[in-house]
């Protein structure tokens, strides 16, 4: 409607989106003409896209650089290091204790790989959080894969969604896996 009157005054629709993109930045067509900027990927899809980074065969490693591009330069990581600790990382000490973990379990030859089982997304505007149930192994070493819950936050930014946070939990017992992750059987 905005659009036919303004059209009688001789804007274009392209001046008309720069506009309103630029007076209205939350409206559906700053947005839209955010996603034409950048990725126009789902928050679910980036993060799907990072499980499928880190999973890689025999004689082969993580491509590091591709790793740092899913996360805004200052993300904080928090892992589950033990039954009782967590350790907080930054991109820089996240990335080092990829390089740590294929080194001290010589990963390069069996390969890794984490499946997203299921997952939760939910969006507002230009932040979004995503739930995921996955199961990790290191192929070849006997073990069943073994189960894990990541909370990741992402923000739109022009390139695309990017993580600012991700938190790991491992389920046990007295920590269930979250009702909106578990099997709707």
């Amino acid at each position: 409607m905005i659009l036919q009157c303004l059209s009688g005054f001789g804007v274009s629709p392209l001046t008309f989106t720069i506009i309103a993109a630029a007076f209205f930045p939350g409206s559906p067509v700053a947005h839209a003409q955010e996603d034409d900027l950048g990725s126009s990927q789902s928050p679910e899809a980036v993060v799907r896209e990072l499980y499928e980074l880190v999973t890689f065969p025999a004689g082969e490693t993580l491509d590091y650089d591709g790793l740092r591009g899913f996360f805004l330069p200052e993300a904080v990581v928090v892992l589950r290091t033990s039954p009782a600790s967590s350790s907080v990382f930054t991109l820089e000490g996240f990335v080092a204790d990829w390089v740590r973990f294929i080194d001290d379990y010589d990963v390069v030859e069996t390969g890794f790989a984490e499946k997203v089982i299921r997952t939760h997304c939910t969006e507002m505007g230009d932040i979004a959080h995503v739930w995921v149930l996955y199961e990790a192994e290191i192929p070849g070493r006997g073990r069943p894969a073994q189960p894990g819950v990541d909370s990741f936050q992402l923000v739109r930014r022009e390139e695309g969604w990017k993580i600012a946070s991700v938190i790991n939990e491992i389920p046990t017992p007295d920590r269930p896996i979250p009702e909106v992750l578990r099997d709707p059987e």
